[in-house]
């Protein structure tokens, strides 16, 4: 498999503008004349090697998590499996992450979804139809994107005034591809309040509105998770709370039940929050958060296989 070159795109301006690095690997013109990348490239999952038919979907959007990069196994897995189906892939790094530029501490949720859909309307053609998948934090900016993607129709967006608090995102301009389903992995919805302020004790909370920020252990290195109260304070904007929310697409959930940063909980509160949609809910009864083993990458892609035709 030929690895894409890394570019870049900048977003924003004047102070707010920060160069985004990202892969893209373009779709095949005919997905049905697939040549195989050697076996090792292949990601190690079942699935078919032909295509008896054209899928509806043309492309794949993977959306990372907080503190994390697009080289990691599950984007890496996506960018394999794309070439073989010869689908659309993109993967990019927020601000503050992986190969982007900007500083982390800059780092808001408005931002990040700004540079979401800047780099999806760089990189996608009229008439396109992609399954948006997102890990952790990737998963509640997938929810949020999508309601970018459908605010062409107001009255289709169930979140209000979502063009209101991000600077340099100008809806009229997208390009105005669709969004066939929805894959979330351990959705961090609303994370910044139900996961990071209110797993926050008193003496927390205080040091965070007196510094401007806290210092959160993390699990998964040495080096502590930085919680800035400007992230906690624009995460507000954008709660989901308790409404209902209509994506208009199939929602897949992928969940380990092991998962110490999102509880399953969580997401089944997620799922009951979208009762007009197709929902399914996967809970691996020995998954963490990463869900990042063979075995769950397999589960990953067989999901994205599966909705290639259902969408």
């Amino acid at each position: 498999m030929n690895q894409p070159d890394l570019e870049f795109l900048t977003v924003g301006e004047g102070a707010e503008a920060r160069d985004i690095a990202y892969y893209y690997r373009p779709a095949l013109d005919d997905s049905l004349d697939i040549v195989e990348p050697p076996e090792a490239d292949r990601p190690e999952t079942e699935i078919a090697d032909t295509m008896e038919e054209a899928p509806s979907v043309t492309g794949l959007v993977w959306l990372g998590g907080f503190k994390s990069d697009m080289t990691g196994s599950k984007a890496a897995a996506l960018d394999a499996y794309a070439d073989i189906r010869g689908l659309s892939l993109l993967r990019f790094d927020y601000s503050g992450h992986g190969a982007s530029k900007g500083e982390f501490l800059d780092g808001t949720i408005s931002r990040w979804l700004e540079e979401a859909a800047a780099i999806v309307e760089h990189t996608s053609q009229f008439g396109d139809r992609l399954i948006l998948a997102g890990s952790s934090m990737g998963g509640w900016i997938a929810l949020l994107l999508n309601e970018v993607m459908k605010a062409k129709d107001d009255t289709a967006s169930t979140y209000i005034d979502i063009t209101g608090d991000i600077a340099g995102l100008d809806i009229a301009s997208l390009t105005r591809p669709s969004v066939a389903g929805l894959v979330l992995v351990a959705p961090a919805t609303d994370m910044t309040q139900d996961l990071m302020w209110a797993g926050m004790n008193e003496a927390e909370r205080t040091q965070m509105q007196a510094k401007g920020q806290f210092a959160r252990p993390n699990e998964y290195s040495d080096e502590p998770y930085i919680i800035t109260k400007k992230l906690i304070d624009d995460g507000k904007k954008h709660l989901f709370g308790n409404t209902i929310i209509h994506t208009q697409c199939p929602v897949y959930i992928l969940q380990g039940s092991k998962d110490n940063s999102v509880p399953p909980a969580h997401a089944l509160k997620l799922a009951s929050q979208l009762p007009l949609d197709d929902v399914v809910v996967s809970i691996t009864p020995d998954g963490d958060h990463s869900l990042s083993r063979p075995q769950d990458l397999n589960r990953l892609i067989q999901t994205i296989d599966g909705m290639l035709y259902s969408s």
